[in-house]
């Protein structure tokens, strides 16, 4: 797993099992595990790029690995991965998946786990779980909050695999550019985001998580507590009020 700075604001997480297509095993997990945990740790970091060494973002969880497991291993593991995945989602950073080449089960469910998704025209998703015979793993409540209009459900029951056009048409992405300027675009895109403060990046989506999980309402109160006590906030306002540029 690397970490490393983008730029200001900006630091990227890269999966490095690139000869196995960034397959997630256990390794992956542990690796993923104490990266999460230093990124959160990370005051002066904004936006987390989440990225795939070599020809794929993920190619979902290793199969070979998953041939050796019992079934009660299988699902202690796949509930191991469901709290990673919900790792990322508590992170303050705004995160944002930077999607190569496949992202396919587990790794598509990677993909959907982070606030947003830019992929390259050269990108493929999906979730060919129902094809051997089981159920992805994790997810799927991310995914129906994601896809409207039965396209989840279409993803999870046909398992077939899409290009990136038709993932940005559903709203799988949010961004689909040239292969060549992947990289330099989501770097761009992560700088136009790390300029907001960090206060107001984490208290937006952590309501926005808190709406997800059935509990609406807090927006007000953030609201109020910025106004009331954040710093960046009344600087910001003073700095439009007066017509300068803020720091």
């Amino acid at each position: 797993m690397l970490l490393e700075p983008v730029g200001d604001g900006v630091a990227r997480l890269s999966l490095n099992r690139p000869d196995a297509l960034n397959a997630l095993n256990r390794a992956m997990a542990d690796a993923l595990e104490a990266a999460l945990t230093r990124v959160a740790a990370l005051a002066d970091v904004r936006v987390l790029l989440v990225a795939g060494r070599g020809r794929a973002f993920c190619a979902g969880n290793d199969i070979a690995e998953m041939g050796q497991v019992s079934g009660a291993e299988a699902e202690a593991l796949a509930r191991r991965w469901a709290a990673i995945m919900e790792r990322f989602a508590a992170l303050p950073q705004v995160t944002m998946a930077v999607v190569d080449g496949h992202a396919l089960g587990g790794g598509l469910m990677l993909a959907i786990a982070q606030d947003l998704r830019i992929a390259s025209d050269r990108a493929r998703f999906g979730l060919p779980e129902v094809t051997l015979g089981f159920n992805p793993a994790y997810g799927i409540a991310r995914l129906l909050d994601v896809l409207g209009g039965g396209h989840g459900r279409d993803l999870l029951l046909t398992g077939r695999r899409l290009h990136a056009t038709e993932a940005l048409r559903i709203g799988l992405v949010n961004r689909v550019v040239a292969g060549a300027t992947l990289a330099e675009t989501a770097a761009a895109w992560a700088a136009e985001i790390a300029q907001s403060p960090r206060e107001g990046l984490a208290a937006t989506k952590e309501i926005v998580a808190a709406i997800r999980s059935g509990k609406p309402g807090g927006d007000p109160a953030a609201y109020g507590a910025a106004l009331r006590t954040g710093a960046a906030a009344r600087e910001r306002i003073r700095a439009f009020v007066e017509r300068r540029r803020c720091p």
